[in-house]
């Protein structure tokens, strides 16, 4: 179950629990690797709902949210595969030390490398695990540029569509990938990514009760009978053709 069936070029709102940015934040970024990150500024470009910015915020010393977008935050409206430094820059905003993003699938390796151009410190991406088995993308990015450390999680981190729903459940493994700039000495062509495992209590750990305001507990459920009625209604309906053939 590594796929989405999406439309493509469908924005993919598929928005990251809360918990889980916090679990990179606490177990890598500052409890592993001792950043300090109380004085740094993050931008996040996908911002959707809230849901990553929300915890970014009770960490960095600034955070800028935009989107192509708006999911009911009011953000910039930007499209950030067509942001620059300088254009930043021109229109005012700081460079941020960090960029943090749930990209969408089809266009997260054109969002990681655009990333990689504009944070001046470091790139931290949620997505698929299975999102390291591509030729294409060994070429494009992991191949010469691979992130720092892949930290996956141990437990299962349930997304849906457009919502997020605390009591979902989910059969896709997700990590966080983190690039860290002139992590690798310049000499090294093949960089080689440490494995960084988030261990299993995640969840419990690091989800707050004032998450609860960014969700929508039994979403998944409803549109689950919701789909169970629609076919449940085609079913119906096609019976009385099926008896007539059935009789001649």
């Amino acid at each position: 179950m590594e796929s989405r069936i999406l439309e493509k070029g469908s924005l993919e709102y598929f928005p990251t629990p809360p918990w889980a940015t916090r679990a990179v934040i606490k177990e890598v970024l500052q409890g592993g690797l001792y950043f300090d990150l109380r004085s740094k500024r993050v931008r996040e470009p996908c911002a959707g709902g809230g849901h990553m910015s929300a915890p970014l915020a009770e960490t960095f010393a600034a955070v800028d949210i935009a989107d192509v977008a708006d999911w009911g935050i009011n953000p910039e409206i930007r499209d950030f595969l067509e942001e620059t430094p300088q254009r930043l820059l021109d229109d005012g905003h700081q460079l941020p030390d960090w960029i943090f993003i749930n990209p969408p699938f089809e266009q997260a390796v054109n969002f990681v490398l655009r990333a990689l151009e504009i944070a001046t410190e470091g790139v931290a991406v949620f997505c698929r695990l299975g999102w390291l088995s591509s030729q294409s993308r060994y070429d494009r990015l992991f191949g010469w540029n691979a992130p720092a450390y892949v930290c996956p999680f141990s437990e299962r981190v349930a997304l849906i569509q457009g919502a997020w729903d605390p009591e979902a459940s989910s059969a896709t493994d997700y990590a966080w990938y983190i690039w860290i700039k002139d992590h690798f000495p310049s000499e090294v062509i093949r960089p080689r990514s440490t494995v960084w495992h988030l261990p299993p209590g995640m969840e419990d750990r690091y989800t707050r009760l004032r998450d609860m305001d960014l969700a929508t507990p039994g979403e998944a459920e409803r549109r689950r009978l919701a789909r169970k009625a629609e076919a449940a209604g085609k079913s119906a309906t096609s019976s009385p053709q099926l008896s007539l053939l059935e009789g001649t």
